[in-house]
């Protein structure tokens, strides 16, 4: 693969949010996997992102791990900036191409049991690490770039305890529009969609995934792989240019 050094086009390289382990993960594989080069992000587990970059690295291509909190947007102005140093002194571009906001975790609380703190923490996360996120990062994603946000099913379930993260996730979900609307008449970055994974997200807890077994024709939950492999051959194709803001769901039926 040749690197262009055109602002306007950028590298060949995504930007995958929370990519150490699961849906991220599956996500940056994918990319690789279709000659694509990675910078992934990871919160804490370093150990685990490092085994995701020398697994892109044995497919072929170059990939770096950076730690970041997306919960902290006083952090965003440094992160940006690392990240454009980073572009010109490994692939010699000013942009980048794909950004893929893959946030969130789970955890299912009673209404009665949500402390205003607690609802804060999803927030920050969820939604304003995103919006954030997503405005300081703008200014380095190549023309005709990508924005994909990961949302979650339970936007649209009345599942226990989601008293929180599911008007959350459905605030994301509107957010991708709006930034459909504003960046695409400019070409720099047009936002994609809110794709969400029955199951996916919640690989570590047996009860969601017999309950999202329950509802899909399928049988079974979603897994990070599957998901991975969607987000790169739906959204990130190049064969997929026309398409703005819609919302792809992989649901298992």
């Amino acid at each position: 693969m040749t690197h262009v050094e055109s602002a306007s086009a950028g590298a060949n390289v995504a930007i995958v949010i929370g990519a150490n382990r699961g849906v991220g993960r599956s996500t940056a594989l994918a990319l690789a996997r279709r000659r694509v080069d990675v910078i992934l992000t990871f919160r804490s587990n370093r150990a685990e992102a490092k085994n995701v970059v020398k697994a892109i690295e044995s497919l072929g291509r170059k990939a770096l791990a950076l730690r970041l909190d997306v919960g902290a947007a006083d952090t965003f102005t440094d992160f940006a900036e690392r990240l454009r140093q980073i572009l010109r002194a490994h692939w010699g571009a000013e942009r980048f191409s794909y950004l893929v906001n893959n946030t969130g975790h789970i955890a299912a609380e009673a209404a009665s049991d949500l402390t205003e703190a607690g609802f804060k923490e999803r927030a920050d996360i969820h939604l304003q690490g995103v919006f954030f996120l997503t405005q300081h990062l703008r200014p380095l994603i190549a023309d005709g770039g990508r924005i994909v946000n990961i949302s979650s099913g339970l936007a649209r379930l009345n599942a226990s305890g989601g008293v929180a993260s599911t008007p959350i996730k459905g605030a994301i979900e509107a957010l991708a529009t709006h930034m459909a609307e504003e960046f695409g008449p400019y070409g720099d970055a047009a936002a994609r969609l809110a794709t969400d994974f029955v199951g996916s997200l919640a690989s570590d807890n047996r009860a969601l995934q017999k309950g999202g077994a329950s509802i899909t024709t399928l049988g079974r939950t979603g897994q990070s792989d599957e998901a991975g492999d969607s987000i790169a051959a739906l959204l990130l194709s190049d064969a997929d240019q026309w398409a703005s803001a819609p919302r792809i769901s992989v649901p298992g039926g």
